[in-house]
């Protein structure tokens, strides 16, 4: 039997093994057929005792120790066992034993239609081919691994279940694609694994798993087998929902925008590295936050697994894993699930543009370029110290492709904000001459990145409708919103980066000064229609040095206060969806810090509690006035009404919705001087009321309200033929509803010319009828004089009558008695006859009988 085991051998192959170098075990290890028998071998180094099985364990057979660094065989001449349905128990010198299936004994889980599609770039599901997957398989539970390592010498799977012993479980390379798999019996969620890589020149490096759903707590980082297929949805009318919605649709409807870092929103403990609230436990709180302050969407920081905490998730080490700082991949998919319960969209923050040099990370995968671009000056970033993607291999591609449609499929998130597209977009972003490479026709742009992103915008509309991205795309690249049939990007919305920059120049302005740079709050007018925009105050403009948004704003401390009421004020009226960080909506005054909580202790102060209201009631007032999102890419939507006189800082402007009613005049003054009987051009002849003022007492101001509706007057103006006198609170923004109407003075003469005359013909038509009433009146009461007479005379005479037929009665009573007297006499005689007659008769009778 050894002979035959020693023939059939490949000792090159073992040679491999031993050296650690082989990438193809199964063609030496697991069960073969050998002429008309089977041949069994395996590789369990320490081992002193292995035997073959059946599952069942009624058959044993001893394996014969082939050499001593610990390979097995066993040879039957007949055909034993059908496939792998055969236990390997492997008893070890100090006593342990462990009874397994053999991993060399089980098919390849990767087709050859898996290996074209990801080589095309078109493998969109290729997520659940790669990465670690528990499941059963011919009855067998376990965790398959596949890995994608082209220029790797053998990659193993190495944990705790195997002593992190690169030789013991080394994995099966593919035919094609250099993709490395094997299913390991017996590895359950939770275990810990990283793959150990040999590479060409003989390094070994120790790898997090780039398709893996779940990260130890760092500063560990090896992986963790997780089975995100456990989670139950309830959210499927939301999804059916969702799916119905069309990229017009989306952009016809509200988004207000909470911008948060998870871990620094809340902290359960504070001054502690690892004192963070789980997905679980922060679900209803920032659902319940949200809904109170009236947000629609919450946009999340970097959830993707990331080692720092100062990058703030924006530097991605693995792709497929939500963070484990709040707990595991099935616990976010909770948090996901519960916000659609409470009706509140989620954003997640997605990084294509870059990634991390950490040693366990995408860098040098396999010991060369293989996510990245190999030439520096096409993948690397020289300020940031990170890799660039390799967006023109198709495998690089279809990586990210198929993670955005992995969190959007998988963890049902509604929306991705793309992380620094401008970057992606530009071969010379953030380099010097000579450190970048033109493309092919010799300009700056990136053709492969912008491929990419056009197919991902396609395929996510094509496979999700109602799911969008939005770019953070700081530049004036044309088209980033224009759908990629039409050569744009295909991004639903674009972040508005140069109205941020210029709103903020100008509110931290002295008002003195604003006068001289009006520009800087119009400007954004002239492009607003040319993309999707949303307007974003984010976290990147409270941090390093940046300052918080109230600190930002010039003056005394109410100053400050009214100035950044009357800033949120002007933005939310502005054409664009709406994003706010977490804690400028009760003007925290330190910087944004993820080490810590929010200064929450600071709504002791009812400064900061009137701030909050002010932010919950433009939340409510843009939630409930379709003029402010409707018509946000219409240019019907707005209309300046004064920005004609930068010397007094007030602008005024109308935001028009769906119909004519409900429509909105904001006037905003950003100067510290109030302003009584001010004259305001508005559009129409119609009465205006006021809905907002920013100077309100609830919230934080003085109180000086336009408490009674003001209807326009006929005083033309610059822009328009109308005007309302108003009392403009310093530093205050003041909104006014109004019903849009067509009227104008002349007709409104007309109008009430008319009205009067038909009042004069309505007057002297209830007057005749008064009067035809009156005199219905009069013989309605002769009518009753008359009635009451007549039966007055009816009832004497119906007396009368009474009388003299009771004397009648009577009479007649009498006469009648009198008659029945005499009646009675004359029946007694007659009766006195008929006796004597009978008496007569009798004696008669007597008288003949005789």
């Amino acid at each position: 039997m050894r002979k035959r085991i020693e023939e059939w051998i490949n000792w090159v192959l073992y040679d491999e093994l031993i050296a650690s170098k082989i990438n193809a075990p199964k063609h030496l290890l697991g069960i073969h057929d050998y002429g008309e028998g089977q041949i069994i071998v395996v590789y369990k180094p320490g081992a002193i005792r292995v035997e073959v099985t059946s599952r069942t364990g009624k058959k044993i057979h001893t394996m014969e120790q082939m050499t001593n660094e610990g390979l097995f065989a066993i040879y039957f001449d007949k055909k034993e066992y059908d496939g792998n349905k055969y236990n390997v128990v492997t008893t070890y010198e100090d006593g342990t034993i462990i009874n397994s299936a053999d991993p060399y004994s089980f098919e390849s889980l990767i087709t050859n239609f898996d290996t074209y599609l990801f080589a095309e770039g078109r493998h969109y599901n290729i997520y659940e081919k790669l990465g670690a997957h528990p499941m059963t398989i011919d009855g067998v539970r376990g965790t398959y691994f596949a890995v994608w390592a082209p220029h790797a010498r053998r990659v193993s799977v190495v944990g705790d279940f195997n002593l992190w012993d690169g030789n013991v479980n080394p994995m099966q390379i593919t035919a094609n694609e250099g993709i490395y798999e094997l299913f390991l019996p017996g590895v359950e969620p939770g275990a810990v694994y990283k793959y150990q890589i040999m590479t060409r020149y003989g390094e070994i490096l120790y790898k997090a798993d780039p398709y893996g759903n779940q990260c130890q707590m760092r500063p560990e980082n090896a992986s963790v087998v997780a089975d995100i297929s456990s989670y139950k949805w309830k959210d499927t009318s939301w999804m059916k929902d969702r799916s119905k919605i069309s990229r017009t649709d989306r952009m016809r409807m509200p988004m207000s925008i909470y911008e948060m870092h998870l871990g620094s929103w809340h902290k359960k403990v504070e001054d502690d590295d690892a004192g963070f609230y789980t997905y679980r436990e922060l679900a209803p709180m920032v659902a319940d936050y949200l809904n109170e302050m009236g947000y629609t969407h919450v946009e999340l920081m970097g959830i993707s697994e990331y080692p720092f905490d100062g990058s703030w998730g924006y530097q991605v080490t693995n792709y497929y894993a939500p963070t484990s700082r709040y707990g595991d991949a099935v616990d976010f998919m909770y948090f996901v699930d519960y916000m659609h319960s409470k009706g509140i969209s989620v954003i997640l923050d997605w990084v294509p543009a870059h990634f991390p040099r950490d040693a366990h990370g995408l860098g040098r995968f396999d010991g060369m370029p293989l996510y990245e671009h190999p030439d520096p000056r096409r993948g690397e970033h020289p300020d940031w110290g990170t890799y660039i993607f390799d967006y023109g291999r198709n495998e690089v591609a279809n990586f990210l492709t198929a993670n955005a449609l992995f969190w959007v499929e998988k963890f049902h998130i509604d929306g991705l904000r793309v992380d620094a597209v401008a970057s992606m977009l530009y071969l010379d972003y953030g380099k010097q001459d000579g450190q970048w490479l033109p493309n092919e026709h010799g300009g700056n742009e990136n053709l492969e990145a912008i491929a990419l992103m056009q197919n991902i915008n396609s395929i996510m509309e094509e496979r999700n409708p109602g799911a969008y991205l939005i770019a953070e795309e700081s530049t004036a690249w044309a088209g980033v919103t224009a759908p990629a049939s039409m050569d744009g990007l295909g991004f639903l919305f674009k972040w508005n980066m140069g109205w941020m920059n210029d709103f903020l120049e100008y509110m931290q302005m002295d008002p003195y000064f604003r006068q001289n740079n009006q520009n800087m709050l119009t400007f954004s007018l002239s492009y607003a229609y040319a993309e999707n925009y949303v307007l974003v105050i984010s976290h990147d403009e409270v941090v390093h040095l940046k300052r918080s948004m109230i600190e930002k704003m010039p003056g005394s401390e109410e100053d400050k206060f009214a100035n950044l009421r009357t800033a949120y004020g002007f933005m939310y009226g502005h054409p664009g969806k709406k994003l706010l960080f977490m804690g400028q909506e009760f003007a925290q005054p330190r910087e944004w810090s993820e080490a810590r909580s929010l200064d929450w202790f600071v709504l002791d102060n009812p400064l900061n509690q009137g701030m909050e209201r002010y932010v919950k009631a433009l939340n409510k007032l843009y939630n409930t006035n379709d003029a402010m999102y409707a018509n946000d890419t219409d240019p019907m939507g707005f209309e300046w009404t004064d920005c004609d006189h930068p010397d007094m800082s007030i602008l005024s402007f109308v935001r028009r919705g769906s119909t004519p009613k409900k429509q909105l005049l904001f006037v905003c003054n950003f100067t510290p001087v109030e302003r009584d009987n001010y004259s305001i051009p508005v559009p129409c002849y119609t009465t205006y009321k006021e809905i907002l003022n920013s100077d309100d007492v609830q919230f934080g101001g003085k109180g000086r309200l336009n408490g009674k509706p003001v209807k326009a007057v006929d005083k033309k103006n610059a822009r328009t033929p109308y005007s309302i006198d108003i009392t403009v609170p310093p530093l205050s923004t003041v909104v006014f509803e109004y019903d849009y109407t067509d009227m104008t003075p002349e007709l409104e003469k007309k109008e009430a010319e008319a009205k009067a005359a038909a009042k004069k013909r309505v007057d002297a038509a209830k007057r005749k009828a008064a009067a035809a009433q009156k005199k219905a009146e009069e013989i309605k009461k002769d009518a009753e004089k008359k009635a009451a007479e007549l039966k007055k005379e009816a009832e004497k005479k119906a007396d009368e009558l009474k009388k003299e037929a009771e004397k009648k009665t009577a009479e007649l009573k009498k006469e009648a008695s009198e008659i029945s007297e005499e009646v009675k006499d004359d029946i007694a005689d007659i009766e006195k006859s008929v006796v004597a007659v009978a008496d007569d008769i009798k004696k008669d009778i007597k008288a003949r009988k005789k």
